[in-house]
């Protein structure tokens, strides 16, 4: 036998084994085995690097693999999983970078924050929410949700349900006028549903009407 067919042979020289280190929460080991099931049949020296990587990277909550040959037939893989810091447009998730992916739901992660906006607009609306949510919890408040709607207007919920208008611009600065006039709104009998902050001086109270006020914030 020749030497180039002895090195693509995978009878004469197959591939042992695959050695994966990282910490997996999502991708389980079945996964691992049918994104790799068709690169097994090459031979050691003939099974592409790079094609292993790309059939790892393709699994939903993997974010990077890297691979390399150890000799005489083996393959070592560190897996970097995709971290979930909030939810995407319903459906989707956004990782600590800002960036989209598409992943199967899981239980420990439903309490994650909301947010939603254009998907070019991703990272931005990562990086509002935790300004915002910065801001609001060295106050008592903590933020759930964050839109950023089509024409660029900011919409945010609170956790104890409040809704907040803050329009397209000083989203930061209506933030701290809120704040700054809760003390004064839950003096009222009836509980906040809504605030609108998008003027220039002022905003516009709604009134929740079939609940009782509630001091959580």
């Amino acid at each position: 036998m020749k030497l180039h067919e002895l090195l693509n042979d995978a009878d004469a020289l197959p591939i042992e084994a695959i050695a994966i280190k990282g910490e997996r929460r999502y991708t389980s080991d079945e996964e691992i085995k049918v994104a790799l099931q068709s690169m097994m049949k090459s031979s050691f020296f003939n099974a592409d690097v790079l094609d292993i990587q790309r059939a790892l990277e393709s699994l939903p909550w993997v974010y990077h693999a890297s691979v390399r040959r150890e000799w005489p037939a083996k393959f070592k893989v560190n897996l970097q999983e995709q971290q979930a810091v909030a939810h995407w447009n319903g459906d989707a998730w956004l990782n600590v970078n800002g960036e989209v992916f598409n992943a199967l739901a899981e239980l420990d992660l439903v309490n994650l924050p909301m947010l939603s906006g254009p998907d070019d607009m991703a990272e931005e609306v990562l990086i509002s929410f935790r300004q915002l949510d910065e801001l609001l919890q060295i106050n008592g408040f903590k933020l759930a949700s964050l839109r950023l709607s089509p024409r660029h207007a900011w919409q945010a919920e609170l956790a104890n349900g409040i809704q907040i208008e803050l329009g397209r611009e000083d989203k930061m600065s209506r933030i701290q006028r809120f704040i700054n006039v809760y003390p004064t709104l839950v003096q009222s009998e009836r509980p906040v549903a809504r605030v609108d902050l998008r003027y220039d001086t002022g905003f516009a109270v709604g009134w929740d009407e079939t609940n009782k006020r509630t001091e959580n914030k």
